[in-house]
């Protein structure tokens, strides 16, 4: 396969930073910012765990929302060619050789413009930086509760955890709730008031702006922000909203409504949606539970044919995934079929996309504690099934990019292994987990993936051998 456009600039920018900063500089530690207010806590990248922002660091500088003291030393070690811990992510990625991407690179070279980079490399290691990309959480309140998640993302998910305690059985992932501090309503919380003190000057900085959650459309800042674009335009702002689409039908209606009035009235430059799967059919409704998926279905087509915008697909490669992760991919190429390029003549693009992130925590969703011979196949069946359907120029078909994104989560599967240790205590959890989460939520993970059983079986095994 040839590279694409795409690709090289990937590669020249890469080789620009490499020469010019340092070989462990990330862009992103700079001018991308995720904040999680409900819990007041804040990271640069979704790989890197998030750290608690000190509400003394606030109270002259609202902007430390994102410049906190040890987000800063991070920044120090990375321009003088260190590696932070939080970023094993794409450390691990890249030791795998020069021919793999990633997340890193691709940051780099999707934020990179001369004066961003020259000014950032060069300033000093502790200045306060207004970020070009942020990614803000309002609130935790959601209609979902997805296993993987945790009650600080998810209101369904803490109701459950004061219902019946943390998950005891298990090592990782025990969702304890008493040690958080988390603020519930979003007109008492000092996260939220210091987002508003620091708007006026975050938004002259602004590229993009995403609003996740829980789920932001049951969020009142989420409407907020909707409104104060509308009074104070910001027409170059790309602006996106994670949404679980499982919402009632009336608040898709709604947020059509005001993004067509926002792109029809140039007061945005451009909007783009995000969803969340893992796999098709039942088996999403069960990683993903409160998911109908004729409700999500119904919001799906709702938005895309009410609007011209597109449809990111956020897909966490995860245990449950493997085995049926084809399923998917075909979705993907009929709704493809449906909806055409977005309208863009300068570079068109898919209405309908996706991105394969992998799962590492907690572990017992984590794919490299399943035995590789039974189940790479699987693997390799549906990175062959993307490797016959690519096309670059075609709009009902995958994108070179696509197809060497997920090729990484294969070979990152096929080449990864785990001390026996640590697959004892994966396969332990995994076992305790699901028995436990299927007894709460009275589901049945074994009727959903029957294929699982074998391995079932093994975890069962160790959990009587190597009891917790």
């Amino acid at each position: 396969m040839t590279d694409s456009s795409e690709q090289k600039r990937i590669k020249e920018i890469r080789i620009r930073v490499d020469n010019e900063s340092s070989p462990t500089f990330c862009l992103a530690k700079w001018h991308h910012v995720t904040m999680y207010l409900q819990s007041g806590e804040t990271h640069s990248c979704y790989h890197p765990r998030p750290h608690k922002i000190p509400l003394a660091e606030l109270k002259d500088n609202p902007s430390a929302l994102h410049n906190t003291n040890e987000k800063k030393q991070e920044r120090k070690l990375m321009l003088e060619g260190g590696k932070p811990v939080g970023c094993t992510y794409c450390w691990n990625i890249e030791s795998m050789g020069s021919e793999y991407v990633s997340d890193r690179y691709i940051r780099n070279s999707s934020i990179f413009t001369e004066e961003r980079f020259k000014e950032t490399a060069k300033a000093a290691w502790d200045t306060n930086i207004n970020p070009e990309y942020l990614e803000i959480n309002f609130g935790n309140e959601c209609n979902f509760k997805c296993g993987y998640c945790h009650p600080k993302y998810s209101t369904r998910f803490y109701n459950e955890i004061k219902e019946f305690g943390p998950v005891t059985s298990v090592v990782n992932h025990r969702c304890d709730i008493d040690w958080m501090t988390l603020y519930q309503r979003e007109e008492e919380n000092p996260y939220v008031d210091a987002f508003w003190k620091w708007w006026p000057e975050l938004r002259k900085t602004l590229n993009i702006m995403r609003i996740t959650g829980g789920e932001p459309l049951m969020h009142r800042s989420t409407w907020q922000v909707l409104d104060a674009l509308d009074e104070d335009p910001l027409p170059e702002l790309e602006l996106n909203v994670n949404s679980n689409l499982g919402i009632k039908h009336s608040l898709v209606e709604r947020l059509t409504e005001k993004v067509s009035r926002l792109i029809e009235g140039e007061k945005i430059g451009k909007f783009k949606l995000f969803t969340s799967m893992d796999t098709w059919g039942p088996r999403a409704e069960y990683i993903r539970t409160g998911l109908d998926l004729t409700v999500w279905e119904k919001n799906f087509h709702t938005y895309l044919t009410q609007t011209n915008s597109p449809i990111t697909f956020m897909m966490t490669f995860n245990l449950l995934s493997v085995t049926t992760f084809k399923t998917l991919l075909e979705k993907i190429l009929e709704w493809r079929k449906i909806y055409d390029w977005y309208d863009d003549p300068v570079n068109p693009q898919h209405r309908v996309r996706f991105d394969t992130p992998y799962l590492r925590d907690p572990i017992q969703y984590d794919m490299n504690i399943l035995p590789k011979a039974d189940f790479m196949p699987y693997m390799y069946e549906s990175l062959k099934f993307m490797a016959d359907n690519v096309d670059d120029k075609a709009s009902d078909k995958f994108s070179s990019v696509e197809y060497d994104k997920f090729k990484r989560v294969v070979d990152y599967m096929e080449i990864t292994v785990y001390t026996d240790e640590k697959l004892i205590e994966g396969r332990r959890d995994f076992y305790n987990w699901f028995n436990e989460l299927d007894e709460r939520r009275d589901t049945d993970m074994l009727s959903v993936f029957p294929e699982l059983l074998p391995f079932y079986r093994l975890c069962q095994e160790i959990n009587l051998t190597h009891p917790k």
